[in-house]
């Protein structure tokens, strides 16, 4: 992934959900190398806001664009530059670890040695044959943080992704956002932790709408 002169920005961004309205008149935009911070009680919309910058959901109302197109008249093109963190580490259970990794970078063309990569990022090379299934909660998140690595995506939208790691995985993911960001890469996370990055910005969703 080399540097590009990229950018994602929302406009009057509003989420319903249920016929209830989530948040409303959200902007930001956000520069390639950047991070942007969501913050706010449970149910106030960081993943709602996740899932609308992904294209998994629709915005009731505004607009999500990528270097000024509307994501929502480049579903598929969107999607692909997308490195999804959410709640479920998706991770299929009957294969080792190392091998959901090189499944789900090669559904993004990447190289044969990103497997590895996302693996000694996380600290799970020894357990590159273990089976999903055999892996502790923490373990199961270190590797969906591994995935994300592997896929080696523009865009990363990471859901709570401290979520049952440990002091020594919780350090090599803000190693791994670092250098992620050093690349050119850009960040949406929703956190109640303090992320070892400079920060575009944040948005504290306590309030809203």
């Amino acid at each position: 992934m080399t540097a590009a002169v990229e950018w994602l920005a929302a406009t009057a961004l509003g989420c319903a959900r249920g016929g209830r309205l989530v948040f409303r008149g959200l902007d930001f935009e956000l520069g390639a190398g950047e991070a942007l911070a969501l913050r706010g009680p449970n149910g106030s919309g960081k993943s709602s806001l996740l899932r609308l910058l992904a294209g998994l959901l629709p915005p009731a109302e505004g607009a999500v664009r990528w270097n000024g197109e509307d994501v929502a008249a480049a579903r598929e093109a969107h999607r692909a530059r997308i490195g999804w963190l959410g709640m479920q580490d998706a991770l299929k259970p009957a294969l080792g670890l190392a091998e959901n990794l090189r499944f789900a970078a090669s559904l993004r063309g990447a190289g044969p040695d990103a497997a590895r990569r996302g693996l000694d990022a996380m600290g799970l090379g020894a357990l590159a044959g273990v089976p999903a299934r055999q892996l502790s909660q923490g373990q199961r998140r270190r590797a969906a943080i591994a995935r994300v690595i592997a896929e080696d995506a523009r865009l990363w939208l990471l859901d709570e992704p401290t979520l049952a790691l440990d002091d020594d995985a919780a350090g090599r993911l803000g190693e791994a956002l670092a250098a992620h960001l050093a690349r050119g890469g850009l960040a949406v996370v929703a956190t109640h932790v303090d992320l070892p990055v400079r920060l575009a910005g944040t948005i504290d969703f306590a309030g809203r709408p």
